[in-house]
């Protein structure tokens, strides 16, 4: 890997082109990345950040997310300030035997990801279901008192 700096050509009219430095920037990060060898440890973290789906449906929000290999009591949910968050703890134990020998693995990961709600929500009637590794979570939206007008004498 190399680090250091890059010579700066001149733009085509002669004068200094911050476009074409940054251009060239992004090239030099491009290779650097390339040339970086992050092994197998991505693969073997599982999940980092699950991406989420919120869809607003009238009367509550729904919030979707992908949890393949993890079990309802590793997960944790907390609403808050108009933000879930979502965090959740996976750990497998595989055992191999063969003559002579026994291989343990174990595997721990963890995440945590909040997720900022369009609109106020109240956990009261809140449901949340993880089926076949998708976790729903509904949220009804807090409803407001309506605003009562005061008459003027």
């Amino acid at each position: 890997m190399k680090f250091g700096l890059t010579k700066v050509t001149p733009a085509r009219s002669g004068l200094w082109s911050p476009m074409e430095e940054i251009v060239q920037m992004q090239d030099m990060l491009n290779n650097m990345f390339k040339e970086r060898n992050f092994g197998d440890r991505w693969a073997e973290t599982g999940i980092l950040a699950p991406l989420v789906d919120v869809k607003d449906e009238g009367s509550e929000i729904t919030v979707t997310t992908d949890l393949p290999g993890i079990k309802k009591d590793g997960i944790d949910l907390d609403v808050s300030d108009n933000m879930l968050t979502i965090s959740a703890n996976c750990s497998t134990n595989n055992e191999e035997k063969d003559k002579s020998y026994l291989r343990r693995e174990r595997t721990y990961s963890s995440f945590s990801r909040a997720i900022t709600l369009p609109e106020a929500v109240t956990t009261e009637g809140a449901k949340a279901k993880l089926e076949d590794g998708v976790l729903t979570v509904t949220l009804p939206k807090l409803q407001i008192e309506e605003r009562k007008k005061i008459l003027i004498e």
